[in-house]
């Protein structure tokens, strides 16, 4: 069963989630935004030794810690890898009280019928095993829908919630996240299909089963009202999508209830070449920001 302080912290606490899990698809704009461009790194083991210095940077700060982030989610890569000479998922916990998530998906299949599905997760009940011995509280996996296709967003909900079963049998808590894009040119009945279909399947989990959603901001304020007081929902949380972060933290204050779990706009104007000063100011700036947007 999940950490009960975790638990509460995660359900009632005021603050937001960092989503620390750029992937190798995403790893190299993370670290070109951070001012380090491709000619920093001759391998890919020079990249993630640069992305986990970045994200060891961030975690480190002093701006950064429970009062304001609930909690962090980690690439696989960087659950097995140390900060301070401590298992980071501990790190988070133990010095900073950040509850710690495990992106767990493989990455996308190519799009039909308007979504694309997450890839086959292999080896997805010994990675969950890896993670509750790392003391890891929960899972983050990710598809994408780019039209109001009904069959489409079925499908990616299917999955989601099949995979999230998995996950809940294992006694971690999943965040499902059927990102809507931002560019879709229906976007608000894409909205629409996938709210109802993510309640209809909620309403099918056992009694006591809770999950996280994550979720595109809606184009009508306040949309995921229902979801946020579902009781099968421990916590919807609202991704960046391609907004700046002042534009996502408008949308954010927009929509009662849910808090933020962003990624490119947690770390905008965060670089490599700042002092120390300078880089915890800015980080100190930003999680300020987004933390009184997630408080509505």
């Amino acid at each position: 069963m999940p950490d009960k302080v975790q638990t509460d912290k995660i359900a009632k606490g005021e603050g937001f989630i960092a989503a620390l899990d750029q992937s190798g698809g995403s790893t190299p704009k993370a670290l070109k935004l951070y001012g380090l461009p491709e000619t920093a790194y001759t391998s890919e083991a020079e990249m993630f030794d640069l992305v986990h210095a970045m994200r060891s940077r961030i975690v480190t700060s002093p701006a950064f810690n429970g009062r304001r982030v609930l909690g962090a989610i980690l690439f696989e890569m960087t659950m097995d890898r140390q900060v301070e000479g401590t298992d980071f998922a501990d790190y988070l916990w133990q010095k900073k009280q950040v509850v710690p998530f495990l992106k767990v998906d493989n990455g996308l299949a190519s799009q039909a019928d308007g979504v694309q599905l997450m890839k086959p997760i292999t080896g997805l009940d010994a990675l969950l095993d890896r993670a509750k011995a790392k003391h890891v509280f929960g899972t983050k996996m990710r598809s994408v829908v780019d039209a109001a296709n009904a069959s489409g967003i079925a499908r990616i909900l299917d999955q989601q919630f099949e995979v999230a079963r998995q996950i809940l049998a294992a006694g971690l808590i999943p965040i499902i996240e059927p990102e809507v894009s931002i560019k879709a040119p229906d976007k608000a009945e894409a909205e629409a299909l996938l709210k109802q279909g993510i309640i209809e399947r909620l309403d099918a989990l056992p009694d006591g089963e809770r999950v996280m959603l994550k979720l595109t901001l809606p184009t009508v304020n306040g949309f995921y009202g229902e979801l946020v007081a579902h009781p099968r929902v421990l916590r919807v949380v609202a991704l960046s999508g391609g907004y700046s972060r002042a534009e996502s933290n408008t949308l954010l204050a927009a929509n009662p209830g849910v808090i933020a779990s962003f990624s490119r706009a947690l770390t905008e104007g965060l670089s490599a070449q700042q002092s120390d000063a300078e880089f915890n100011a800015t980080l100190d700036e930003a999680i300020e920001s987004i933390f009184q947007a997630s408080r509505t």
